[in-house]
């Protein structure tokens, strides 16, 4: 299982599987949902800008399990 750490409120699916480095571009993601091979907590994820959360567990047929993370409050504002 990989742990992939954000310090925002959420990250949408494509951008965690392009961020842990699984895929290199959003495209691929798509297809990846399109054939089936993600699933969001046990269930089949069908949309690509699915928002993933603190604690959630997105499994990738045939590679890895990857586990969010929330790290510390989201900036709001600049100072």
């Amino acid at each position: 299982m990989q742990i992939i750490e954000i310090n925002t409120e959420f990250i949408k699916i494509d951008q965690l599987i392009k961020y842990a480095g699984i895929v290199g571009n959003g495209s691929d993601v798509k297809l990846m949902i399109l054939e089936g091979l993600i699933r969001v907590n046990g269930e089949l994820c069908t949309q690509r800008n699915k928002k993933i959360r603190d604690g959630d567990l997105v499994e990738i047929k045939d590679y890895d399990t990857l586990q969010v993370k929330g790290i510390g409050e989201p900036c709001l504002s600049k100072n």
